[in-house]
């Protein structure tokens, strides 16, 4: 006998509203302590992801998305340590698990794909034994039963010829079929929230597509909820119903996909959108954000995206120098952090809300 969605799971996730809150994070900060100083990596973030939503989480490389990510799941290894923030995983305070409560959760319930897919199987195993090996220590299956089900795993993921590859290793797979036992592993269990961290960044542009569109396909069949790591735009695009943009350590903007992508309102965003090649529309050149992104061990007063500003410099915003605005809504379900829209008692938002 082989087994789906357990009893337990199935029937929370068919009760559960859709717009029910999933997943909480408020005010995560994880620093890296080295010999030349603090590294701020995640310093205040927050944000909720829904059940059943794909949720986005965008910024350039460096930017805090996959400390983000490990911060979530509590695997931070030294010298990073998670020095405040509360993360709520439906009525669950994962801030305040043991680790072994956290290792059980891990995997069961929420799973991660991470980068580099060969790098992360063990080589030794082949990919068969690494999905049974979920599913018996999960699901307490017997040996033949995981490895049955690991092939059904194989065949839901697009594998070719499943029942010959479940018998290969690591280095025997290609970056797509790696890629695609990684997924297998993390959805062995029918988890209710998957974190995909660049899952299809090593790949080439027509596996990329394959990876993406199985993803979209398995949210659909399993009800799991997605956050998608990313730096590619159009990936987001593509993928995501809700996303937040990430800078230096926080969130700078966030709003449902369309609203973004229609009516981005950071600067940052702006920028980042600006510089995104239209396919059809003809341009002398793409727009560049000057400047280069701050050493987050020696962060800029104020906001950290100020140096790069040609808004601030254009309204002559001088609080932005001074101090750091907060994360606040604009209009409904689009937050952003920019002076552009904040008042405080020495400022007026040149920019209002219509």
């Amino acid at each position: 006998m082989t087994r789906t969605i357990p009893g337990s799971v199935s029937a929370m996730r068919s009760s559960a509203s859709k717009d029910a809150t999933l997943l909480k994070v408020k005010g995560l900060k994880t620093h890296f302590f080295t010999e030349d100083g603090v590294v701020k990596a995640v310093d205040g973030v927050d944000f909720e992801v829904k059940r059943g939503e794909i949720f986005g989480l965008v910024g350039e490389s460096g930017c805090g998305k996959s400390v983000t990510a490990l911060s979530i799941l509590r695997l931070i290894d030294r010298p990073g340590k998670i020095v405040d923030g509360e993360v709520y995983f439906t009525d669950i305070a994962l801030h305040e698990l043991s680790e072994r409560e956290m290792t059980d959760l891990r995997g069961r319930r929420i799973s991660m794909i991470f980068q580099q897919p060969v790098s992360s199987l063990n080589p030794v195993f082949t990919g068969g034994d690494q999905v049974a090996e979920v599913l018996k220590i999960h699901w307490s299956m017997e040996k033949q039963e995981a490895w049955n089900r690991s092939i059904e795993l194989f065949k839901t993921v697009g594998i070719a010829d499943d029942e010959e590859k479940v018998y290969a290793y690591p280095h025997e797979l290609s970056g797509g079929q790696a890629q695609r036992v990684m997924i297998a592993m993390a959805l062995a269990t029918v988890p209710e929230l998957l974190i995909a961290d660049e899952p299809s960044t090593a790949l080439d542009v027509t596996i990329q597509a394959q990876i993406l569109d199985l993803l979209k396909e398995l949210r659909t069949k399993m009800e799991t909820s997605i956050i998608l790591i990313t730096h590619d735009l159009g990936v987001i695009a593509e993928m995501v119903d809700r996303v937040a943009v990430m800078y230096a350590g926080v969130i700078v903007e966030q709003a449902d996909i369309n609203t973004l992508f229609e009516e981005p309102i950071h600067p940052y965003t702006i920028g980042l959108m600006g510089s995104i090649p239209v396919l059809g529309k003809v341009t002398d050149r793409l727009e560049v954000i000057p400047g280069s992104v701050p050493n987050l061990i020696d962060l800029p007063p104020g906001c950290r995206f100020a140096p790069r500003c040609r808004s601030r410099v254009k309204h002559k915003l001088e609080i932005c120098t001074k101090q750091e605005p907060d994360l606040i809504p604009f209009r409904q379900g689009h937050l952003v952090r920019c002076w552009l829209y904040q008042d405080s008692m020495e400022h007026k938002a040149p920019i209002r809300a219509d």
